[in-house]
């Protein structure tokens, strides 16, 4: 009798943990669904209690604080970020073919926050004079990806897809730099041919920095 005690005391430990790591997840998400048109300042346990159909204490228990809260949103867009960026494009050869490739995965994924809205984007300007551990988790999935960026730059560099002369740096920058133009014009001034714009400005680039033949 002690055995089959012992034994299902685990099981339900595990399930209760699984199923409250569940709860936590559709609260994520929904808060991330929200931020992106309310930004990461707007979010409300009381309004995701209601999304959820949640009681406020039940999700405020499952994040402990607000700001826990809007970390976990930002960790979560930096995932969903990466799986539809990144690891597609590292798929890729090495050098141009992969920074050919990131460029091409993030231009999908901004046609889509074109009317959905960027975290990294709306946050930034939340919290860019706003020091703490929010804005620090913001800052470092930026910095994250734009080091993958301009690693695959530096390889593109020195397989001798670049010209010898190019400033990584300068060019990963300025590919930056579109993204950033592209959701201005697109979102905000609502400008069309914006995404066409933004590729011609890479095709630009890569004719600048690329090899000559």
């Amino acid at each position: 009798m002690t055995q089959a005690t012992n034994t299902t005391k685990p099981v339900r430990s595990e399930r209760a943990l699984q199923k409250g790591q569940h709860t936590k997840q559709l609260i994520v998400d929904e808060a991330l669904g929200l931020a992106t048109q309310v930004g990461l300042e707007g979010l409300s346990i009381g309004v995701l209690a209601e999304l959820t159909g949640m009681s406020k204490s039940g999700v405020f228990a499952h994040f402990g604080s607000r700001e826990e809260l809007q970390m976990s949103v930002v960790r979560e867009y930096y995932r969903r970020f990466s799986d539809e960026v990144f690891l597609p494009a590292v798929q890729a050869p090495r050098g141009l073919p992969r920074v050919r490739a990131l460029f091409d995965h993030w231009m999908k994924r901004v046609a889509v926050e074109i009317q959905s809205g960027c975290i990294f984007i709306s946050g930034a300007v939340e919290f860019d004079d706003r020091p703490g551990p929010v804005r620090d988790e913001l800052a470092q999935s930026v910095q994250t990806w734009l080091a993958a960026l301009h690693r695959a730059v530096v390889q593109a560099k020195e397989l001798g897809h670049l010209r010898e002369d190019a400033d990584a740096a300068q060019m990963a920058f300025e590919m930056h730099g579109l993204i950033l133009a592209l959701h201005y014009d697109a979102r905000f001034l609502q400008s069309a041919g914006a995404l066409q714009r933004a590729n011609t400005g890479f095709e630009n680039i890569l004719r600048r920095y690329g090899q000559t033949t």
